[in-house]
């Protein structure tokens, strides 16, 4: 297998390579060091490579293989894997994208950290986010910006742009995300991957509590379906004093892409008042996909939602995770500071909550009579980066609601959904969409994905600049 073909092979393929003995985590490690050396000051995808520790756990893992049998590896054994740099990793810089922070280094690792170490990855190093994860595109005041391996004139998405990127584009071959209003399925959307955010509950966030009243969780990314629901069994599962939890599901997640789905109701839409319609590329990509799920025996009926009723609240509690955070107004870039200006007090985002609450009552009533939804991710393709530099912070919210809508409104009601793939633009910009399930039903969601990218497969597709 040549080095190209070695870096997009899938999470579980290379595990099964070492088990196998027939790649090392050593090779792994080395093999991705080198391609970020070589291709991320085009991309800008990582704020932090740990080549030490990476090639120290590498060489520790090969060290050990020699003589371990496969009954003796955890399931990652020996796989690198980046995590976003909103998430904590001991010793390990943690600057949440704020340039005053470039310096502070994490005490102790997040929860997910602890058990994707304990399955056996190799941590290469932190992604690039938006400052605090606000915006839906990564260009952070003092770094420069991440860029589509796809286009580089183009955004990755946000706030896990740089996760998405650094997939994309072969630094990695799985990636741990976040999202609080699509950060993990925008920029899924964006380079081409699958983007698995799950259900309110089912990814603890210990050692710290929910700061955003539920609307916030970790994710996955994966180039395939397999992988994002692999990486979800690892990160899965109930800390004690969690405020939200979820009892485990009947058969994991990877399982879940193995099941022979009978013919499910499935809703689709591609209008959202008060939004209005999806860029065409967007409408038809949904079209094409129900057109596919009906040839597999699925029953699609076309819908008309409308989310308006949300916008107002969800948009008063996302934005005092900038209140949240701490960190003096002087030291936000200019979006986040007008946030903090706009933040509301304590009764009037308890107010913002119930309401929230409330419309999600009613979302989650609509699938009661569906067992899916199908959408757009995003409204339209990746923007430019910086297409929306120029605007002061009052034209810029309406857009960024504008292009990120059909994502918020799963984050308010805590359902699961997971971005595919499904197409190009002649840009060469990815499109795709998002399948939203019942609550705590990601095992329907990641079947029916996994029905659709067998049908049509999308992981040999890579960026020119990956593979030249």
């Amino acid at each position: 297998m040549n080095q190209v073909d070695l870096a997009f092979t899938s999470a579980i393929g290379q595990a099964q390579l070492i088990r196998c003995k027939e790649v090392s985590p050593l090779e792994l490690v080395e093999l991705y060091l080198e391609r970020i050396q070589r291709l991320d000051p085009q991309i800008n995808s990582y704020f932090t490579v740990i080549a030490e520790q990476a090639l120290a756990t590498a060489k520790a893992q090969t060290e050990q293989l020699a003589t371990a049998t496969s009954a003796d590896l955890p399931p990652f054994f020996g796989v690198p894997i980046s995590i976003k740099d909103l998430t904590p990793v001991a010793g390990v810089p943690c600057s949440y994208g704020n340039r005053a922070l470039l310096g502070q280094v994490a005490t102790h690792d997040s929860g997910v950290v602890t058990k994707i170490r304990q399955a056996g990855f190799i941590i290469l190093g932190k992604t690039a986010t938006s400052e605090l994860g606000s915006m839906p595109y990564t260009e952070p005041p003092g770094f420069p910006p991440t860029r589509n391996p796809w286009n580089l004139d183009y955004t990755p998405g946000g706030s896990s742009g740089g996760a998405a990127a650094a997939l994309a584009a072969g630094l990695c071959p799985i990636a741990q995300g976040s999202d609080g209003g699509g950060s993990i399925r925008g920029p899924a959307f964006c380079c081409g991957l699958v983007g698995l955010k799950p259900s309110r509950g089912r990814i603890s966030h210990a050692p710290v509590g929910d700061r955003l009243s539920g609307i916030a969780t970790q994710g996955t990314f994966g180039r395939t379906v397999a992988d994002a629901a692999a990486l979800l069994d690892v990160m899965s599962g109930y800390v004690t004093g969690d405020p939200y939890w979820l009892p485990e599901p009947e058969i994991s997640f990877r399982e879940a892409t193995k099941m022979r789905l009978g013919g499910l109701r499935i809703a689709f839409a591609t209008n959202l008042p008060p939004i209005g319609a999806a860029a065409p590329a967007c409408q038809q990509a949904v079209l094409d996909t129900a057109q596919l799920l009906e040839n597999l025996g699925h029953d699609l009926d076309p819908v008309e939602l409308d989310f308006s009723e949300l916008i107002e609240p969800f948009t008063a509690v996302w934005q005092t995770a900038v209140a949240a955070s701490g960190i003096p107004e002087e030291l936000l870039e200019e979006v986040n500071r007008w946030f903090l200006a706009r933040t509301v007090g304590a009764g009037l985002y308890l107010q913002a909550v119930s309401k929230m609450q409330m419309v999600a009552r009613q979302i989650v009533g609509f699938f009661e009579h569906y067992d899916a939804l199908l959408l757009p991710t995003n409204m339209s393709p990746a923007i430019r980066v910086g297409a929306w530099a120029n605007l002061t912070p009052e034209e810029r919210l309406p857009k960024i609601i504008e292009w990120v809508a059909p994502c918020p409104p799963f984050n308010a009601t805590g359902q699961p959904a997971i971005a595919i793939p499904t197409g190009f633009t002649d840009r060469n910009l990815p499109v795709g969409v998002q399948i939203v399930g019942r609550p705590a039903q990601e095992i329907a969601i990641i079947a029916l994905a996994a029905q659709i990218e067998a049908a049509q497969p999308w992981r040999d597709r890579r960026p020119t600049l990956a593979v030249e």
